[in-house]
């Protein structure tokens, strides 16, 4: 039986995506993306890109299931590794060059953005960047009447998720050494927040 998940917001956004990365990495680089899901942005981008080493993950084990077949045969794609991004102790060894979430932020308790920021902390080079995609609101307001509605269907879902500020994942990032460096527009009222690690003292 076929393990592969499919995602429709995927096949919408991974080439927007993708060009952020390329804009922002450098053709070799060692990546953890976080919350990988279906796995068909790890198999995207690591086709994309075979300079890039991927290390997927997820807390999901049918989630591992599909990162794997998705990426079967990729020399540059990492087994996933089951992961929660709240945890204090992540199982993976960096450094890395970059650390990427996509469309985790809204859909988890804020707990694992917490964490999301203390691992990209710990596991970071100093100049790497930790890159969160999805919706926010900026002061306090949502960006379109879209993304109010979509917050919606989310805490009906869960009432620890919802679209974050985007000041609020700052002062969470800056608390671990993380800069934001810009807030990228993107399709479909979302961003791409990227953050800095700061050099060690």
């Amino acid at each position: 039986m076929d393990a592969r998940q499919q995602s429709p917001s995927t096949a919408r956004n991974r080439e927007p995506i993708l060009e952020q990365l390329q804009r922002l990495l450098p053709a070799e680089a060692r990546v953890l993306e976080i919350a990988s899901g279906t796995g068909e942005h790890a198999a995207f981008f690591g086709a994309a890109m075979p300079g890039w080493v991927w290390q997927p993950s997820d807390p999901d084990q049918a989630a591992r299931a599909s990162i794997a077949a998705w990426c079967e045969g990729m020399a540059n794609v990492r087994s996933p590794v089951a992961l929660d991004a709240s945890a204090a102790a992540w199982p993976v060894e960096g450094p890395f060059d970059a650390v990427l979430a996509v469309n985790m932020i809204h859909i988890s308790p804020w707990e694992a953005t917490l964490g999301l920021m203390a691992g990209a902390g710990r596991l970071l080079r100093p100049g790497g960047l930790l890159l969160t995609y999805g919706a926010y609101k900026r002061d306090g307001a949502h960006t379109a009447p879209s993304n109010e509605e979509f917050e919606q269907w989310l805490k009906a879902r869960d009432p620890r998720f919802g679209v974050r500020d985007i000041a609020d994942v700052e002062a969470a990032a800056n608390a671990q050494g993380l800069r934001l460096r810009e807030a990228v527009e993107m399709p479909a009222n979302n961003f791409v927040l990227v953050f800095e690690r700061l050099g060690d003292d």
